[in-house]
């Protein structure tokens, strides 16, 4: 009886977190940055306060979810989020991955949906924040190369969406391509979530049974010049760096 009431409380907890997280995304785009646009004229200074504003909001979101019981986490190797110009790379279990990345790194950009330009809830803080929006075609990598050269963390999940039920990371070349052609070493942050919650084909009231853990691992540098010789082209370097990747992070899923 406890348990299914337990069960209830975390669909309900759930659902309310979320409807919190729509309600400040609104407010945000209709009264806070409206207002930061008016008092704030220079554009940097603009997104510097929109992503600080968003990084706070997205560490209130987390910590309202872990205070009603509906997650708890552990981040390893934080520490190692706190320089600036970072190419970070994760893999992608559930749907709040960027809300938790984007809650700890300080100064994070990353690459947004077209989707979410257009998005009531979304449009807001993604235009404030000056995210790089991923319609932006040939220019994409030169954008991300640009973002990290100012000092920025850019958030890349190479998967392209959430990882398919069956566990089978398969990778995207995109954020290899910016690692080879920017010459910029990998942070690498493995996500895992037991049991899994918020998965690829899950609807946000499909809780599981015990409350969820993500446990974020934040790991070593991998160096990017392991991957670049003066026989090889750009393509094969990429390549050779998705090849890697991909091994690198199924393997590292398996063992956590």
């Amino acid at each position: 009886m406890l348990e299914r009431a337990w069960l209830y409380w975390r669909v309900v907890a759930t659902g309310f977190s979320f409807l919190v997280f729509g309600i400040g995304g609104l407010m945000l785009r209709a009264i806070v940055f409206p207002l930061l646009n008016m008092v704030v004229w220079k554009r940097d200074a603009q997104i510097s306060i929109a992503r600080t504003t968003i990084r706070l909001a997205f560490r209130s979101f987390i910590g309202l979810m872990n205070g009603l019981g509906v997650l708890r986490y552990e981040i390893i190797g934080l520490r190692r989020l706190e320089r600036t110009g970072l190419l970070i790379l994760a893999n992608h279990p559930t749907l709040i991955d960027t809300v938790f990345l984007m809650a700890f790194v300080r100064n994070a950009d990353c690459i947004v949906k077209g989707r979410l330009w257009k998005n009531p809830f979304t449009r807001g803080p993604v235009q404030a924040a000056g995210y790089i929006n991923n319609d932006a075609g040939e220019a994409l990598i030169a954008d991300c190369i640009a973002s990290l050269l100012k000092g920025n963390n850019l958030i890349i999940f190479p998967e392209g969406t959430r990882t398919p039920p069956d566990g089978d990371i398969q990778l995207k070349r995109g954020a290899a391509n910016i690692a080879v052609r920017g010459v910029r070493d990998v942070t690498p942050v493995v996500i895992n979530c037991q049991p899994l919650t918020l998965g690829k084909g899950e609807k946000w009231w499909q809780v599981p049974k015990e409350r969820a853990c993500f446990r974020i691992e934040v790991q070593e540098d991998i160096v990017i010049d392991r991957f670049i010789d003066n026989d090889a082209s750009e393509a094969m370097a990429a390549r050779r760096l998705t090849n890697y990747l991909q091994s690198y992070f199924t393997e590292e899923v398996r063992r956590a």
